[in-house]
């Protein structure tokens, strides 16, 4: 069986991190849309495929699955255009929306991308994330030790993260912490600036809905030649610590009262994993499409995501706490 796959958007990120691996499926015929046609012919002729002139064309192939990789500002406009044809599935690149750019989402992009989602359910679309750094060798390996038994719940999240991650860092606090429930932030008074991002650095503590507490650090001020990212999670059982894109990972063990420290070969790169971790995340998404069964990171990852976010900014607005399931309800 030949699954058919349309392609909204081939920029950057489409070409260099999602058509190659898709083009190497032997059991994948591709269809692409471009606001640029000259860009989706380029990328036909290098990867193959076809190029259709509108939305209403490439639906009219009847795929099995649309990719959503538009940029951000232009993905809920896509999004619910896509959706006027009832498609069988989409998956979408992350941030779910960000009119004003991911470094900047507002209140605003968490009700856009709610609406994508209520009329997805509505039309019997399934929706589906990317969110690759559930992906990365640090974060299979960290969730089969947490899923080990040892480690029970966790109790206390926290995080330092550079705006380049910062979605992603929220998804793996839900992934391995659960949902969040309530958070109350402040910001600084000034910007800073590092990898082409302007931002006032934000620091959220947090509540999660089985209880956990924590605090995560935004910000543009981080060296990018250090890790972009760590994150602590205390378990009733252990520890884990992650470091970056290509970091150590450290494991306190209470039941064996072992610390372990988990390293990947130092002939990769942090751009290896994260190419790595594309592939990985595209792979499974496809293998569920195949298979019949749910996505592996869903699309209400991406509006949690967004929740979190807008009760970040919300936070700061109005100096107090925000519950997210009252203010920001997911449904």
């Amino acid at each position: 069986m030949v699954l058919k796959i349309g392609i909204v958007g081939t920029g950057n990120i489409a070409k260099g991190n999602y058509i190659p691996c898709l083009a190497a499926q032997e059991d994948i015929s591709l269809g692409y849309v471009n606001r640029t046609m000259s860009k989706a012919e380029a990328v036909a002729e290098e990867f193959g495929g076809q190029v259709f002139g509108s939305l209403a064309e490439l639906m009219a192939w009847s795929p099995d699955t649309v990719f959503v990789l538009t940029r951000e500002m232009d993905r809920f406009d896509t999004s619910m255009a896509l959706l006027e044809f009832a498609p069988q599935r989409l998956f979408f690149e992350k941030p779910l929306v960000a009119k004003n750019t991911q470094a900047k989402v507002t209140e605003q992009d968490f009700f856009d991308g709610r609406q994508i989602l209520r009329t997805a359910a509505a039309k019997a679309c399934e929706t589906a994330m990317i969110f690759n750094y559930r992906f990365f060798d640090q974060s299979i390996a960290a969730k089969e030790i947490m899923q080990s038994g040892n480690f029970g719940s966790v109790k206390n999240a926290m995080g330092l993260v550079h705006y380049a991650c910062w979605s992603h860092a929220i998804d793996l606090v839900h992934f391995f912490a659960g949902p969040l429930a309530e958070i109350s932030a402040l910001s600084s008074k000034t910007t800073r600036s590092g990898a082409g991002i302007d931002a006032l650095d934000v620091t959220a503590a947090f509540r999660t809905e089985g209880d956990a507490t924590g605090t995560l650090i935004g910000t543009s001020g981080m060296h990018w030649g250090f890790p972009l990212f760590e994150l602590i999670f205390n378990f009733e059982g252990g520890r884990v610590h992650f470091r970056g894109l290509d970091g150590d990972m450290e494991v306190l063990d209470g039941a064996s009262g072992r610390h372990e420290l988990y390293s990947i070969s130092r002939d990769h790169s942090r751009w290896d994993q994260y190419g790595a971790s594309f592939k990985k995340s595209i792979n499974a998404y496809l293998a569920s499409v195949r298979e019949g069964r749910p996505p592996p990171v869903p699309g209400i990852a991406g509006l949690q995501e967004l929740q979190v976010e807008a009760g970040i900014k919300r936070s700061i607005k109005e100096s107090r706490p925000v519950v997210l399931g009252d203010e920001f309800p997911l449904v």
